[in-house]
């Protein structure tokens, strides 16, 4: 075998795999054209929106049912072969990299809505449908699905990382959201999680340990969610700061006082400058929050009168207030265009990117320190928060082609993440662990956790083919 060339800090243990040239004909013969080994498709099918290098897949098959990734599947594990599952590429962490070879199976033509129940609240989809086509398909009911991570990830990926985002907040996260799940185990066996009770206390929750596993335990093909009634009133509003801490400061109060605010994002005045420039928002350059309220009209003003309270408490002044949805998506176009405005602000960059996540009275403890080091270094750097959760992104700016940039990137986020872990926090609050996180989670984890993972991992993918490589190596 041949080692994974990777220009990235990739433990030298990951080694590709022999693909067998009986197994692509194996998948040739039952898939045909769905099963691609042209170059250009393996190459857009073994990268995502991390800083990390691998070489393509031998193969992509587009699954558009259960039973086709039960039979790709069934087939990897008879020959030993790697899966990896693939929504829409939008993950972070180098979650859909073939270090170890094999295939890349395709779901995102898995894009049905199953069932929509409005008057359990629930809905089910296959594991291709995306968050923004679920809460189209379900608009005319008055629901919809909150979990927002930014980007329009599908609800199998979702699953797969444990996502949340900038509602987080108030209505949870994908563990909180997810009733039940169709999963393909690593024999090929279709097996089925959960119910679409609001409770149960029947045998070990599967449900739970599936959201969260990163591929590593089998693939996704059906998700059954909790939908929420679309509020009666929406209100929300731009509030800057003198300072990052002010807008800490506030935040931590917020969030401590009860108020049930929904969204409260920061961005700091490099990204501000990053995203005027993007997308021609006319913003002041200072540290801001984007915030959202949501209730009866009401319980809308009255919760947005008390953070205006509180705001100015710390200087925070030019409230810009939004309540239709016109004027909420200008809003809110800020925060989702960060990381490309980030991006673009440097041509041929890549972003090596954080995500603690530490106990709300910690927060400013954690953020200011990372602040300060990061701007001690000079790496250009881009700031985000959904800072009701405690969790903050950094996005370190560097030239891939300079080692001294990445290495100066890492020993911040070595930092950050130790001081985050100091705090009683997590060094990933959302997007998984992947390959960027595994040395962190041994930290986090200890020892017995891990070796406990590493036992359920082989007990359900004895073979290895599960997404190998990831969160941790066997």
């Amino acid at each position: 075998m041949n080692p994974c060339a990777l220009n990235s800090p990739l433990p030298p243990a990951i080694l590709q795999r022999a693909v067998p040239d009986a197994f692509i004909a194996a998948l040739k013969s039952r898939f045909a054209e769905r099963c691609a080994t042209a170059l250009v498709v393996r190459e857009q099918h073994g990268r995502d929106e991390s800083s990390f290098e691998a070489p393509p897949p031998a193969a992509v098959v587009f699954a558009e049912n259960t039973q086709d990734v039960a039979d790709a599947v069934k087939l990897a594990n008879d020959y030993g072969v790697p899966v990896i599952p693939f929504g829409v590429g939008t993950s972070l962490e180098g979650h859909l990299l073939a270090v170890q070879g094999g295939i890349s199976l395709d779901v995102s033509r898995m894009n049905q809505v199953q069932s929509i129940n409005a008057e359990d609240l629930t809905v089910t989809v296959q594991a291709g449908v995306t968050r923004k086509q679920l809460n189209e398909a379900v608009k005319s009911t008055g629901l919809f699905f909150p979990i927002d991570p930014g980007a329009d990830a599908t609800l199998g990926g979702m699953c797969a990382t444990r996502a949340s985002g900038t509602n987080a907040v108030r209505y949870g996260t994908m563990r909180e959201n997810v009733l039940a799940l169709q999963v393909v185990t690593a024999s090929g066996d279709v097996i089925r999680t959960g119910t679409r009770a609001k409770k149960s206390s029947a045998g070990y929750d599967l449900t739970r340990l599936l959201v969260g596993s990163e591929g590593t335990l089998g693939v996704i093909t059906e998700v059954t969610v909790k939908l929420y009634p679309l509020p009666e009133a929406i209100s929300a509003a731009i509030c800057s700061f003198p300072s990052i801490e002010a807008a800490v400061r506030t935040t931590i109060q917020i969030i401590q006082m009860g108020i049930p605010i929904a969204r409260v994002e920061l961005i700091d005045a490099n990204t501000v400058r990053m995203v005027k420039a993007y997308a021609k928002l006319a913003l002041r350059e200072e540290p801001l929050l984007l915030m959202e309220f949501h209730g009866s009209p009401a319980s809308v003003k009255e919760q947005a009168e008390t953070v205006q309270e509180i705001a100015s408490e710390f200087g925070g002044n030019a409230f810009e207030w939004a309540t239709t949805p016109e004027e909420r998506t200008r809003l809110w176009t800020a925060r989702h265009n960060a990381y490309f405005a980030a991006i673009q602000s440097k041509p041929g960059c890549r972003a090596i990117s954080t995500d603690t996540c530490v106990p709300i009275s910690r927060l400013a403890d954690c953020l200011l320190d990372s602040v300060a080091e990061a701007d001690a270094s000079g790496i250009p750097y881009f700031l985000v928060g959904h800072v009701g959760d405690g969790n903050f992104h950094f996005g370190y700016l560097i030239d891939p082609t300079k080692p001294e940039e990445r290495d100066t990137a890492e020993k911040l986020n070595h930092a950050l993440v130790a001081r985050a872990l100091a705090l009683d926090g997590t060094c990933s609050g959302e997007h998984g662990v992947g390959l960027h996180k595994m040395d962190f989670l041994v930290t986090e984890a200890g020892a017995g956790a891990m070796d406990m993972m590493r036992s359920i991992k082989k007990a359900l993918d004895p073979n290895n083919i599960m997404n190998p490589g990831k969160i941790f190596l066997l």
